[in-house]
């Protein structure tokens, strides 16, 4: 165990860049471009006596009923929850290519005799790369929003007092510790759901001699040309669609958080209009009904099926 934790901490530390300071500069960026945009409202809203402050959709001043402040509590949720996902957006863009390099890389420059020299296995080798991408990247990804997302609601909230609303209320309407809490609950859920593109991008990454990106995007692209174009899944009764969604979008982008939200739906009928009524029905129980939904599952086995592979193709490709 001690073992598998230095191999994860050298994928940290060899990957810096992307893991912590990808996530670091998105944040940055995202908080400079609201402050000037408040700064932008401010200037104009002064200039034009407008005497209100704009929240989203919504019109903050002092005399808000209690359902427009839990509103704007449920609009600052939500915002947490963007900014949080955006963050993980560029994470996810990362470690796609984190994977697509993995174990490419090592047999590239020759690193892998090194590594093979050591009292090390392939399959704890392998996984301490999978470990990295799965949950190392995406836990960085969910702290780093929070932390940006919280200085983007206060800041908000700071605007807003300063146009009536009282801070406290406005702040206590809002729920970040449970949206945190969720945020990392749905860790595990984004990993059962990533594994296909894990799976996929590791082996590809162990498999090709040259170009593994191009073999990872052309091979499940052609796949579904082909399909479409003999239209093979009406022999089984299914559209094209159905191959393009589960085969082809399960094996490039399911990296990208809230993929699963297209199979919970079904089964939670999630539909409301206002913020805080959205922003209760979609908790975990509504994300988690996505467990009962077979192709999540489907996926899941067959991305650890093709990490197997990645394992097997890292013992015996030999590229001398």
């Amino acid at each position: 165990m001690k073992t598998f934790y230095w191999l994860v901490k050298r994928e940290f530390w060899e990957h810096k860049g992307g893991f912590l300071w990808a996530p670091v500069v998105t944040g940055i960026v995202f908080l400079a471009l609201n402050f000037m945009g408040i700064i932008l409202g401010e200037v104009f809203g002064r200039r034009n006596n407008w005497g209100v402050f704009r929240y989203g959709e919504m019109n903050l001043h002092g005399s808000m009923s209690p359902s427009d402040m839990n509103n704007a509590g449920a609009v600052m949720d939500i915002s947490l929850y963007a900014i949080a996902g955006i963050v993980l957006c560029v994470t996810a863009i990362v470690v796609f290519f984190y994977c697509l390099g993995a174990l490419y890389d090592d047999r590239r420059d020759r690193s892998v005799l090194f590594w093979k020299s050591l009292p090390l296995s392939d399959t704890s080798t392998v996984l301490s790369k999978v470990a990295s991408a799965i949950v190392l990247a995406p836990v960085i990804a969910v702290v780093i929003g929070v932390i940006v997302g919280l200085t983007l609601s206060i800041l908000f909230a700071l605007v807003a007092s300063m146009h009536g609303v009282g801070l406290w209320g406005l702040l206590m309407a809002a729920h970040p510790l449970r949206v945190v809490f969720n945020m990392v609950l749905l860790i595990p859920l984004y990993a059962v759901w990533a594994l296909p593109t894990i799976g996929w991008l590791l082996l590809c990454s162990a498999w090709a001699r040259s170009k593994p990106f191009l073999w990872a995007i052309a091979l499940p692209v052609a796949a579904g040309v082909i399909v479409s174009w003999f239209g093979l899944m009406g022999f089984a009764g299914l559209r094209t669609e159905w191959f393009w969604t589960n085969v082809v979008g399960r094996l490039l982008g399911s990296l990208m958080p809230g993929g699963w939200i297209t199979n919970a739906s079904s089964l939670s009928g999630v539909g409301h209009d206002d913020p805080a009524a959205l922003v209760n029905s979609m908790g975990l129980a509504y994300h988690y009904s996505a467990l009962a939904s077979p192709s999540l599952w489907i996926g899941a086995v067959a991305g650890v099926a093709m990490i197997a592979g990645a394992i097997w193709f890292r013992r015996w490709r030999d590229d001398s």
